[in-house]
């Protein structure tokens, strides 16, 4: 007999988690496209405006770790869902705010901070989704394709919003990014299922080989158990390599919050870049974003294959942030506002490079607690993200804006060197094997088989 076709059903889904991934950061940056207008409209300062974008990262990092905890006990599909149409409301209620309240500000930052809080979902339940549905060693090209949603939703944003600013107001733009986030959260909860074995679509072959590259304490394949199960805190919490990462993604989340937050404003104000040249030159970081990601995840998981997780996790890792650095000190100091534009892009797409190598290293780390600890280590990252959205226009306002791309670079440098102390093979679970079934090779688990 012929033996039977496997199914895609884990792409398929993943690729719905880069819609959505897409989706978030287009909610995210809107807002920085739009401030200008938001400005004239309320009469806010750069420091006010520091203070809303302040507030979607202050919400987004408190809920990182309470998000992730949500996903490995009630599963991906259904936290997802609730969390894209909370942010899909509270990105409508943006463009609600009345020029007649005499406290618009509180209400901006009120706003932001449950926005943040809707969207600190998204990334912890991914992972938790990546760690039940993935085989150890397709983790890097599928974390960074998640991820490459960063830089398709940020680079869109700029020409979408920018098109619905000219022709229907900066509210209107708002409106239509509420409900293109409602519309792919409904796809996701009738598509989605927690764990392999629920969903109907999925073959006998494609289950069999996702349950061959997972290890042992997923592939049991019992959400209701694993829930149970849950990495302690105080194991987290004592784990050298929870903190290595964790302090790398806060350097990560800084400079990539440079561009979120503050890009397209630098273009337009300082290197005086008029609208449509601003809406063209901030595409690009985001679409160095978008390239990089998978490319640095397929990069990742071959290393890996081949001379193991040192290598290939943590070694592009450090390459990645390294060459981001060296990128934005050069990029900062180029007189050619479209040349540096271009540079400080490559900066980006450099710093991309690394982003699967985070995910799949706790992903590894944790596993059925997956969600809680990548939570955990997205807390850092947004905890730099509310940094630099006060921080830089500070530095730029008394030193100039090269010496806020200097900070970000010398922080690219304090993030490689975190690298150099993670054991990527490491893990915080207890392996327990179940009955009748063969547990997974150590090599397996750290991803790196040479099959």
């Amino acid at each position: 007999m012929a033996a039977t076709k496997s199914s895609h059903v884990r792409w398929f889904l993943l690729f719905w988690l880069f819609v959505l991934s897409a989706v978030s950061f287009l909610d995210r940056v809107n807002i920085s496209i739009a401030s200008n207008s938001i400005v004239e409209t309320y009469g806010f300062t750069n420091i006010q405006l520091g203070y809303i974008f302040s507030s979607l990262l202050a919400g987004y990092a408190l809920f990182q770790t309470v998000g992730g905890r949500l996903a490995d006990r009630f599963g991906s599909r259904r936290v997802l869902a609730v969390g894209v149409l909370w942010w899909g409301l509270f990105t409508a209620l943006t463009a609600g705010v009345s020029t007649k309240i005499g406290h618009a500000l509180l209400l901006f930052i009120s706003i932001r901070f449950l926005l943040g809080a809707g969207e600190a979902v998204v990334y912890p339940a991914s992972n938790q989704f990546v760690a039940r549905w993935i085989p150890v060693r397709e983790r890097g090209i599928a974390n960074g394709s998640i991820f490459a949603g960063v830089g398709v939703g940020a680079g869109l944003t700029p020409p979408l919003i920018t098109y619905f600013m000219l022709h229907y107001g900066w509210r209107a733009s708002f409106w239509v990014c509420s409900i293109i986030g409602c519309i792919a959260g409904a796809v996701w909860f009738f598509a989605a299922r927690d764990t392999p074995q629920e969903h109907p679509s999925v073959n006998r072959s494609e289950l069999e080989k996702i349950r061959a590259g997972l290890p042992t304490s997923i592939e049991s394949g019992n959400p209701k158990s694993a829930a149970l199960s849950l990495i302690p805190w105080s194991r987290v919490l004592q784990s050298k390599d929870v903190w290595a990462v964790t302090i790398s993604y806060f350097c990560f989340g800084y400079v990539a919050w440079i561009f979120f937050s503050w890009f397209y404003r630098y273009l337009a104000t300082v290197r005086g870049l008029n609208l449509k040249a601003s809406g063209f030159y901030a595409m690009l970081p985001f679409l160095a974003m978008a390239v990089t990601c998978p490319l640095g995840g397929m990069i990742s998981d071959r290393l890996t294959n081949w001379r193991g997780p040192r290598l290939g996790r943590c070694g592009v890792a450090v390459v990645g942030i390294g060459l981001a650095s060296v990128f934005l000190a050069f990029g900062s100091q180029v007189n050619n506002a479209r040349l540096a534009s271009v540079v400080l892009a490559g900066g980006a797409g450099a710093l991309y490079l690394s982003q699967s190598s985070f995910w799949s290293v706790t992903a590894g780390l944790a596993g059925p607690s997956s969600g809680s600890v990548s939570g955990f280590m997205n807390t850092g990252g947004q905890c730099g993200g509310f940094v630099t959205a006060w921080l830089t226009p500070m530095v730029a306002g008394r030193l100039g804006w090269t010496a806020s791309f200097l900070v970000a670079a010398a922080l690219c440098v304090v993030g490689a060197i975190a690298w150099l102390f993670v054991d990527p093979s490491a893990s915080l679970t207890r392996f327990r094997p179940q009955p009748g079934i063969l547990p997974v090779p150590e090599s397996v688990v750290s991803g790196s088989s040479r099959v």
